[in-house]
């Protein structure tokens, strides 16, 4: 039985909110320790993190200065803020609820547990000593549910749209966390020294769960043009672009109808393969350039699924008629 727009759209999207919200604790938790490791606290790198989620407009309007507290309370427990962790569980939590019936009933108990767990909490406070246990205790509850799904739901429709939701929104956040933690780390010229740059792309590392593949895979020290490319070209990095986009691809060959949506993903995985690395590291504008095409591509991307499968097949009718 063919699945119904509005369903394909509720997981799509359940599974894009629980991809950020693991996403943004994972990020939150690794800059919270960057920031102990070096020697003095830069409000900057907070005023980054933000950059990353997209909500630097919110925050302005919210909060008067990027310090620890604020944004911790911003990302994490704000449902004022859309992209908050809080406000990205209620969204999944929301949108599974109307779809119950198609996925097994674990996967719906744990997404409530967890969003349950982290209201409790974050009502509790976030304070020093409680903010790692929030941000842990997310991360493990959006791995188990991805690992319910994994384990119980039947390969079918409902997956293949869980699928492009997440992988989706792992290539759109990998590359927003490189457009802005490498334009403040690519050096300008050869006297731009950028102090502890070693210890930061660690970080950008961490923040992706990628330093340990890194190290076992590239077996180089950490530097920027092996950090780009291994997040952004290496085939087997579950979080790296090209590995995302091409799960993606492999989805979207399983649905119907799916040639305008498998060729928008194929242009943008093949702007990837082609990129030199090497130069754009010389170039940090031209970086900047290069990602922001890529996320035009993902937009692109997302426009095409939900025009081919979002929408109710009487109005995608009347749009190819006019």
């Amino acid at each position: 039985m063919p699945m119904l727009s509005r369903v394909a759209e509720n997981l799509y999207w359940m599974a894009r909110y629980v991809e950020r919200a693991e996403d943004t604790a994972r990020l939150v938790n690794v800059t919270n320790h960057l920031m102990l490791d070096l020697p003095r606290r830069q409000p900057l790198m907070w005023s980054a993190v933000v950059d990353i989620t997209g909500g630097s407009e919110d925050f302005a309007n919210l909060y008067d200065q990027p310090n620890d507290r604020n944004v911790m309370q911003f990302l994490c427990a704000d449902q004022r803020n859309p992209g908050s962790i809080l406000s990205a569980l209620a969204q999944a939590r929301e949108n599974l609820r109307t779809t119950r019936d198609v996925v097994p009933r674990e996967v719906w108990e744990a997404t409530n547990q967890l969003y349950m767990t982290a209201c409790a909490q974050s009502e509790a406070g976030l304070g020093h000593g409680r903010s790692e246990l929030f941000l842990k205790q997310i991360i493990s509850g959006c791995q188990m549910m991805r690992g319910l799904v994994e384990g119980t739901l039947s390969y079918g429709t409902a997956r293949t749209f869980m699928v492009l939701g997440r992988q989706i929104e792992r290539a759109d956040m990998t590359t927003r966390i490189l457009d802005v933690r490498s334009g403040s780390l690519l050096s300008r010229g050869p006297d731009d020294i950028r102090p502890f740059e070693h210890l930061q792309w660690m970080s950008v590392l961490k923040s992706l769960t990628a330093y340990q593949m890194y190290r076992q895979h590239v077996r180089l020290r950490v530097r920027a043009t092996d950090v780009l490319t291994f997040l952004l070209q290496d085939q087997n990095l579950p979080r790296s672009v090209t590995r995302s986009l091409w799960d993606a691809s492999r989805a979207l060959m399983s649905l119907p109808r799916h040639e305008r949506a498998l060729a928008a993903v194929t242009q943008v995985r093949a702007d990837v393969a082609e990129a030199d690395v090497g130069g754009l590291v010389r170039s940090p504008e031209g970086l900047h350039d290069f990602i922001n095409d890529l996320q035009i591509g993902l937009g692109d991307l997302h426009d095409a699924i939900r025009r081919t499968y979002f929408t109710p097949l009487e109005a995608a009718l009347q749009m190819s008629a006019a």
